[in-house]
């Protein structure tokens, strides 16, 4: 495989496939959504790091990605878990382009994530990747209670008459945008993770 260098001399791998994938939070609307470019041979612990970050989860729960009809997470010590490795498994390996599977993160919440291999393509020399190209709306809080706490905890927020108003609003920092999404930040973010 031919390497070249990028602008601060790192090695870039030329050739290799890279995957355009888009990730939907399940059953929120409108969508909260992200558009992301990952290296193909890319195992799915570190895709699973790519999706915290780009949307806006804290890693702090478990994960399963369940492609073909397999389960793959991080390893169980107490082999209670059927699940495969996720560290083990490369993206290139276990789908394909216009290949559709699910992301399941937080198994309390379990906050269901639709992902959709868009297509494969060749990186751009010099690029840097992961890189999120889009997005929309911010990713629920941690632990506010899946689907149907977010949707509580909205009405709570935007509402200053609500009981819950002022607590909530404590509990997540002083203020809430749904609607708020930062490109930037996120591929930021991304630059300092290790692939």
């Amino acid at each position: 495989m031919k390497q070249g260098k990028d602008k601060k001399g790192k090695k870039d791998k030329i050739g290799a496939s890279l995957y355009q994938i888009k990730v939907s939070l399940r059953e929120i609307k409108p969508p909260i959504w992200r558009r992301v470019q990952v290296p193909g041979d890319i195992t799915l612990a570190t895709l699973h790091q790519v999706l915290q970050i780009a949307m806006g989860w804290t890693n702090s729960h478990l994960h399963r990605f369940s492609i073909g009809g397999v389960d793959y997470a991080e390893p169980d010590p107490d082999g209670h878990l059927n699940f495969q490795s996720d560290r083990r498994a490369r993206l290139n390996h276990v789908t394909h382009a216009k290949q559709k599977f699910e992301y399941e993160y937080d198994f309390g919440d379990s906050w269901m994530h639709d992902i959709a291999v868009e297509k494969t393509l060749q990186p751009e020399s010099g690029a840097t990747y992961p890189f999120c190209l889009a997005g929309e709306r911010a990713c629920p809080p941690e632990d506010c209670g899946g689907l149907w706490g977010y949707q509580e905890f909205l009405e709570a927020i935007m509402n200053p008459a609500h009981t819950e108003h002022e607590e909530l609003l404590a509990w997540v920092g002083g203020s809430f945008n749904p609607e708020m999404f930062d490109l930037d930040a996120v591929n930021a973010s991304l630059r300092r993770l290790r692939v």
